[in-house]
Formats: C-alpha cells, sequence, structure tokens
C-alpha cells in the first residue's frame, strides 16, 4: 500500500471520544506503523503501511488504547487527488468549500432522493465517495451537515474542509 491517508469520524467533538493526537501517534507507532504523522485535532493521520485492512487495524488499536469505538476511513493520495482534482463547483469560496468522504458507497435509489433536496445558500453534488459542499454563508450556518448527509444516505461518512485535504496531501508528500 505504501503512504496511507487515514480519517476519524466524530473524535474530540465536544468532549466526546478525545483522543490527543501524542498519545494516538504513539499508539500507531507501537502497533507497528511507520512513518506515523497527525495533523490538528480532529483526527487525521497519514502513515506508511501495507496491511490493505489499515483501516481497520487502527481502529483496533484506538479500541484497545482509548476504549471506545471509532469509524476509520483510509484512502490513498490517488484517491484524495481525485476528489480535488474533481470539484464541481465553477466558483466557490475556498473556506466555504467541504468534502463529506463516505466509508461505502450509497444506494442508487437513496443519491436519486438526496439530490432532490435543496438548502438556501448551499450547493452539493453528490458522487459514489463523497459529497461536495459548497457552503456559501460558512459550514456554521449550514442546514446540510455530516449527519444529515449520514441519515439521509444511510452510510457513516466524515467531512473535512478544502485546507485540511490540501494540507494532508502536503503531508503525504
Amino acid at each position: 500500500m505504501g503512504i496511507v491517508i487515514l480519517f476519524l469520524r466524530g473524535i474530540n467533538v465536544s468532549g466526546q471520544k478525545k483522543i490527543k493526537m501524542a498519545d494516538l501517534r504513539h499508539a500507531l507507532i507501537k502497533g507497528g506503523f511507520k512513518d506515523v504523522q497527525t495533523y490538528i485535532q480532529s483526527g487525521n493521520i497519514i502513515l506508511t503501511s501495507e496491511d490493505e485492512a489499515v483501516g481497520h487495524s487502527v481502529g483496533q488499536i484506538i479500541k484497545k488504547n482509548f476504549d471506545f469505538e471509532v469509524p476509520v476511513l483510509s484512502l490513498t493520495v490517488a484517491e484524495i487527488k481525485h476528489v480535488l482534482n474533481n470539484i464541481p463547483f465553477q466558483q466557490f469560496d475556498e473556506k466555504n468549500l467541504y468534502f463529506t468522504l463516505f466509508f461505502e458507497s450509497p444506494g442508487k435509489d437513496l443519491v436519486d432522493a438526496f439530490n432532490k433536496l435543496e438548502f438556501q445558500n448551499e450547493d452539493f453534488v453528490v458522487t459514489s465517495n463523497c459529497v461536495y459542499l459548497n457552503c456559501k454563508k460558512g459550514a456554521g450556518k449550514a442546514k446540510l451537515n455530516n449527519n444529515l448527509i449520514e441519515k439521509k444516505l444511510h452510510i457513516i461518512a466524515t467531512t473535512r474542509n478544502l485546507n485540511t485535504m490540501r494540507k494532508m496531501l502536503e503531508m503525504a508528500s
């Protein structure tokens, strides 16, 4: 596999599922992973691994060391580049662009129903692995959020902003 980018869902949010990134790095290194780096407190990890089930393995290490379960999404550098190279919006303010990344693809019927939704000051495009969000008034005022996307598409997902996505690519290079 090589370099892997991992996104943890729902850690360090509102005092829930707290993990210090230094402790997480230590646990992952102790668990056999190499070149472990983290970025900010929201659960963004880069590491080197030949483990095809790296997301599951990281989840097991978190369960063992921190005593709770966390969904872990693993992506390659190429997959992140693909998401960033296919932003569907012609115009957007970079600080208002978000990516809700799927742990599994939603069903076509659910996507079709989702595409009929409308949100004032929010544009979105659903692909097989991501919802691109253009929150024109900022994410804090957006109605379309990670929890709603998960509920409507019956999936697990995690959301990151453009700066985080770019930084993860930069760190992985």
